[in-house]
């Protein structure tokens, strides 16, 4: 009884020594013990520089029109660091990829597990020592989904409508909420996918429509050394200054994505009026974001 006693404390002491060992030492993939987040907040700027697919300037085509949504909120797919502007996608530091299915057949995001926030809300949180430390220039997020109000005209009324779009590459929908009423899908949706809700002389009204394939504008200014794919809607933008991650922070870094919403609602303006009007012919072109600027605070 003796010997299996002091086997039995022997036991136990190494077994301790053993768990202390493994968790003074799990530091994580990057290597550090920094116990902060990395807190990624949207903010939706109708001010801010309305860009093409390159990252240049992007004046209205003639015969469109556009006005800037007023956002509810929004939720991304995909969040990665990038080094420099030879990082081709998926090289970086993949910080966030959203479930995805394949439901309704081809993979797609599964909407049901999106994430939402709105202006000046965090949209992701990753801690410092989950990813490589380092320095990172760029900055790249695939945006899902956004909802918004927008004005548009019927029959000389102006109606304060709410637009549910889908710019992801593909979503799987088994309903959607746009703003009290409720679309049922149960299939995939390819980018450009929407519903529109509002009222008309008191009466509530909800319509779907898609937007024309590759239409929706996905701002990358690396596009010649760094492209993405056709139908994703991985926006890419440089940091003001280079963000500097070691691993061993002890307080949160924030970082503001600005998303530029000027004109980010498009629209073939077949009356020529410059006012959305359905009734009239008028049909939505682009739903994509105009640009984006992420900004360490």
């Amino acid at each position: 009884m003796k010997l299996q006693t002091m086997f039995a404390v022997a036991l136990a002491i190494f077994l301790f020594s053993s768990c202390q060992k493994e968790v003074s030492n799990d530091t994580g993939p990057g290597g550090g013990t920094g116990t902060a987040k990395v807190n990624f907040i949207f903010k939706f700027d109708s001010t801010q520089a309305r860009l093409n697919a390159i990252g240049q300037p992007a004046p209205m085509p003639a015969g469109n029109a556009g006005q800037s949504p007023r956002f509810n909120s929004m939720s991304a797919h995909y969040v990665e660091l990038a080094p420099n502007a030879f990082t081709a996608l998926g090289a970086g530091a993949i910080l966030y990829k959203a479930p995805e299915v394949t439901t309704g057949g081809s993979k797609a995001i599964d909407f049901s597990n999106s994430k939402f926030a709105g202006n000046n809300q965090v949209f992701l949180s990753v801690p410092v020592n989950s990813f490589a430390a380092g320095t990172y220039t760029w900055l790249r997020v695939s945006l899902a989904y956004q909802n918004y109000n927008i004005y548009m005209n019927a029959l000389g009324q102006t109606i304060d409508a709410t637009l549910a779009s889908f710019i992801g590459y593909n979503t799987y929908l088994g309903n959607f909420k746009v703003k009290d009423s409720t679309v049922v899908v149960n299939g995939n949706k390819l980018q450009g996918y929407w519903g529109l809700e509002g009222k008309f002389s008191g009466v509530g009204f909800l319509t779907t429509g898609q937007a024309p394939p590759g239409a929706t504008t996905v701002p990358n200014p690396i596009f010649a050394t760094s492209p993405v794919p056709q139908g994703s809607c991985v926006v890419t933008a440089e940091f003001t200054t280079p963000l500097v991650v070691t691993g061993s922070e002890t307080a949160d870094i924030n970082i503001v994505v600005s998303l530029s919403t000027n004109k980010s609602f498009e629209w073939i303006d077949v009356d020529n009026n410059g006012t959305y009007d359905p009734n009239n012919g008028d049909q939505v072109i682009d739903m994509g974001i105009r640009g984006m600027i992420p900004t360490k605070q």
